[in-house]
């Protein structure tokens, strides 16, 4: 029998395995889109639990499929690595949490389910294997770009998303991946990981991801009709220092702060999204 201790080291262990910063971040935006789209009380429910376990099964499958190669570059800040937490479990938790995940989302509609649920296998995809290609990004542009999709799609009426939240979706994405892999690249490349920031390298996969920040911000600007909102003119104010701090990324000193600094935008430009009136359906 575990000691009450050991129980709270499990549970903070597999807490931390979901990769919770952009589990979160990731749900906080589907749920605020949801509120923008007008999906309803019960559905918007749905949506934020679906989100969260799919979510949460990309970071346990994550930790359980790279293990040995966590162990391999000795990744102190992995709970596998800590001993906290076995990939056997990891891989019950992860498969697991896909079968909510799976559930909920077809319970909104088949269209709004199957569009939701390609968030989730884009990162089950790059997990098993595409993050080791020249396609990494794929499953990025892929995933955020269905994610918006989804949510509106789940409204009533089924309508279909803007293009401009699609488009932006997608180049946040692809900004996510950029930064997401830069604290590691070192260590991805000693394990065999060559996937689309290896080969750009730092610099350039850094730029990149600062140009691919402001372009999805003039898209939410400008995409929807009519003049530009206040709200949508202060996201573009915020987007400039988050593209800064993106293009630090290519520096080791920096490399950390990227992807929080992506992962704040995108939560910001919803939010000013929803509070500046821009219609998503």
């Amino acid at each position: 029998m575990r000691a009450p201790g050991s129980w709270r080291a499990l549970a903070a262990g597999l807490a931390r395995a979901t990769h919770p910063g952009p589990a979160v971040a990731v749900t906080v935006v589907a749920t605020l889109l949801a509120v923008a789209a007008d999906v309803g009380g019960a559905r918007t429910g749905v949506i934020f639990v679906a989100v969260l376990a799919g979510q949460a099964s990309i970071g346990w499958s994550n930790d359980w499929l790279d293990a040995d190669r966590d162990r391999a570059v000795a990744r102190s800040d992995k709970p596998v690595v800590q001993g906290a937490v076995a990939p056997a479990l990891l891989r019950s938790a992860a498969l697991a949490a896909v079968a909510v995940a799976v559930v909920l989302s077809l319970l909104l509609g088949i269209v709004p389910g199957l569009l939701l649920l390609a968030l989730v296998a884009s990162g089950w995809a790059y997990n098993a294997g595409l993050k080791r290609t020249a396609l990494s990004a794929l499953p990025y542009v892929t995933g955020f770009g269905a994610l918006p999709a989804g949510v509106v799609a789940a409204a009533p009426g089924t309508p279909s998303a803007p293009w401009w939240l699609v488009a932006a979706g997608g180049a946040l994405g692809a900004a996510a991946h950029l930064a997401n892999v830069a604290p590691d690249l070192e260590d991805d490349l000693a394990t065999g990981v060559r996937g689309l920031p290896h080969r750009l390298g730092a610099t350039v996969s850094a730029i990149t991801c600062a140009v691919l920040l402001l372009a999805a911000s003039l898209v939410l600007v400008l995409g929807p009709d009519g003049p530009p909102t206040a709200a949508g003119w202060a996201g573009l104010v915020v987007a400039v220092p988050a593209a800064v701090v993106a293009a630090l990324a290519g520096t080791r000193r920096g490399r950390r702060l990227a992807f929080p600094a992506v992962m704040l935008l995108t939560v910001l430009d919803v939010v000013l999204l929803v509070t500046g009136g821009a219609g998503v359906t």
